[in-house]
This record gives structure tokens, sequence and C-alpha cells, in this order.
């Protein structure tokens, strides 16, 4: 059974840092792309950073270049996304998101608030 669970998110002050971890099951992150996207009040969902299978290459929403940091960790089959210098505008429920053979799946959310 493929699943994914958020973990790491909560209330930060502007300019703080928060890290957060995606845990996979029935499945690897190793061998296909995987992405956070997140989801703001009122807006749509959108993709924030990507981290492609075996070399692992980072792509990055233009909005959040040299703030946040994708990664992976094979061994623990989990993905992380380091958030950096944050601001009130990155306040959104956070998900991580797979594809594993034709079905995209995608973990319950994590809450980002950013806030003084």
């Amino acid at each position: 059974q493929v699943q994914l669970v958020e973990s790491g998110g909560g209330l930060v002050q502007p300019g703080g840092s928060l890290r957060l971890s995606c845990v996979g099951s029935g499945f690897t992150f190793y061998s296909r792309t995987s992405n956070w996207y997140r989801q703001a009040p009122g807006k749509e969902r959108e993709a924030v950073a990507s981290i492609t299978g075996r070399l692992g290459v980072p792509i990055y929403v233009d909005s959040v270049k040299g703030r946040f940091t994708i990664s992976r960790d094979n061994a623990k089959n989990t993905v992380y996304l380091q958030m950096n210098s944050l601001k009130p505008e990155d306040t959104a429920v956070y998900y991580c998101n797979a594809r594993v053979e034709g079905t995209n799946y995608w973990g319950q959310g994590t809450q980002v608030t950013v806030s003084a």
C-alpha cells in the first residue's frame, strides 16, 4: 500500500526556518521524481520543489529559489524540504507528492504558518 506521511510543519516567525519530512512506504522515492506542493487559503495548489529520481536534481519555483532546499535520504525513503528565510506568503498547507505506477499519491499535508 502506497503512503506518504508529512511532518515538520508549525508556526514560525518571519525569517525563521522549518524542515518538512515526507516518509514514503509501498514504493521508493529513488526511482521517481518526487514533489512538494503547497496550498494557501483561497488559492490553487502550486508546485514548490521537485527532486528527480536517481540523480536527484532539484527544481524550484522562482519564489523559493535560494531559500528552500529539497533533498532525499534513500536509506530512509524520505524526502525533505528545508525552508529558510520564511515569509508570511509561505503560509500554506504543504503536501508531498509522487507518481507510482500511473497514479498520483499525496500525503495528508502539514500546515506551515509564518507570522509574527
